[in-house]
């Protein structure tokens, strides 16, 4: 499982040109689930994530994690952070997970960031989505599950 983390001001994802979700201050979560990926992944993750201390402090030292800061979170299939491009200029996604898969565990992912107290917003999955943010600092992190 693979997620892209970006801390933001704000964000929202549009469908069809309606904004289906929109957050203030928190976390864009750009997240890829591999063939491999099981739901250990996920709570693996969502827990990983709940608790980055990636805000600023007083000081404005990266301390405060996203509880402590009353963040957002928004949350964004995306199969292709799974892109293979080692052959050729088109990429392959074989090892993205099935779409009934991706899906299962997409939702498994936002369910267990719920649990553990966030508001999550989020797209629809495999809908074409356009993606506006803010992001703060800027501060973006690569997570993933297999390392």
């Amino acid at each position: 499982m693979r997620v892209l983390l970006q801390r933001v001001s704000s964000a929202s994802v549009t469908v069809d040109e309606a904004v289906v979700g929109k957050i203030g201050p928190g976390f864009l979560l750009l997240v890829g689930i591999g063939q491999e990926d099981t739901a250990q992944d996920v709570d693996t993750l969502a827990v990983k994530i709940s608790r980055l201390r990636i805000f600023p402090d007083e000081n404005g030292k990266m301390n405060l994690d996203l509880e402590k800061v009353g963040g957002q979170i928004l949350s964004v299939s995306q199969f292709t952070l799974y892109a293979d491009l080692t052959r050729g200029n088109r990429p392959g996604f074989s090892r993205a997970a099935t779409p009934d898969e991706g899906k299962r565990l997409w939702e498994a992912f936002n369910a267990k960031l719920l649990e553990l107290g966030f508001e999550v917003q989020t797209g629809i999955f495999g809908a074409d989505m356009k993606v506006k943010l803010v992001n703060d600092g800027p501060v973006t992190m690569m997570l993933d599950s297999q390392f």
